[in-house]
């Protein structure tokens, strides 16, 4: 979905190794994040189930509604790989490093800074996140490491909130 003036790249470098690729169709490799039950009970809940392929491609469409929807890609030796998905969105900023093995590493708050950066550019003056779940401390140290604000209670957690322009 448009939500700038300004189109959706194809292709936002978020630095030599990162970058995010505008959402176009359903790849396996997502597929294999939302059948992780670790990473499901991490960004739904504990109680969700592995998606099948028409809940997936429902939940893109969602967050291609909602935003910009990209997959995030990282370069191992000499070519990128998809990694995971994040969504820029007026009223929330999911992101999921869907690739048990490069969680931990930095990517989610060099992703998250670039897009605060572009939003920025674009004049937003505030950044949300619907919820972040209490047992999620990766998350939350993530979006608090980038600048975010921990606001209202939620069922599960907490709302964040990033103030760009006041």
């Amino acid at each position: 979905m448009k939500i700038f003036k300004e189109d959706q790249p194809d292709i936002l470098t978020v630095s030599k190794r990162i970058r995010l690729i505008k959402f176009r169709e359903i790849i396996p490799e997502a597929f294999a994040w939302y059948q992780d039950r670790e990473t499901l009970r991490l960004v739904d809940g504990p109680d969700r189930r592995p998606y099948d392929r028409e809940t997936l491609s429902r939940m893109y469409r969602v967050l291609g509604k909602m935003g910009e929807l990209y997959y995030i890609e990282y370069q191992a030796a000499d070519h990128f790989y998809p990694i995971g998905d994040v969504t820029l969105a007026r009223h929330d900023l999911p992101i999921v490093i869907g690739d048990p093995a490069c969680r931990g590493k930095g990517i989610g708050s060099q992703v998250i800074n670039a897009l605060v950066e572009r939003a920025t550019r674009q004049g937003l003056k505030h950044l949300y996140v619907r919820e972040i779940y209490d047992y999620n401390i990766a998350s939350q140290k993530l979006f608090l490491k980038c600048g975010f604000r921990r606001e209202g209670k939620t069922k599960l957690g907490h709302a964040y909130h990033l103030v760009i322009f006041s």
